[in-house]
């Protein structure tokens, strides 16, 4: 086995953690704009790209180096960020789903409506 052989699979995994990187910064823009059909697509993008990084085995080793380490350190805070918006999101739209539900009008029996809203 060469040393050029051994490279690659290394800086495979170096572009994989980079591109996640860039797919978390971007996931952060679009749950800002509220952009929520680019924000699930950018998901489904990071989740295939989780899966091939876990196809690779070299994509571990990468992770020990310093390189990789400072790169986490800039990638936590950004999840985190995320979940903290994704949760709002969700609140929110749960929140705005239930107040249109609470004017759902029914053609029938006006005080049976009173009693049958979801809350």
């Amino acid at each position: 086995m060469s040393a050029e052989s051994d490279k690659a699979p290394m800086e495979q995994a170096k572009q994989y953690w980079e591109q996640y990187a860039m797919l978390s910064q971007e996931l952060l823009k679009f749950i800002g704009r509220q952009d929520i059909d680019e924000f699930l697509e950018l998901v489904r993008q990071r989740n295939v790209l989780t899966d091939r990084m876990k196809a690779l085995p070299e994509t571990e080793l990468y992770r020990k180096t310093e390189a990789c380490q400072e790169l986490v350190k800039k990638i936590r805070p950004i999840d985190m960020q995320l979940i903290y918006k994704a949760k709002a999101w969700l609140n929110k739209s749960r929140r705005q789903n239930a107040t249109v539900h609470a004017y759902d009008l029914q053609p029938f029996d006006p005080v049976g409506n009173i009693l049958n809203r979801k809350y």
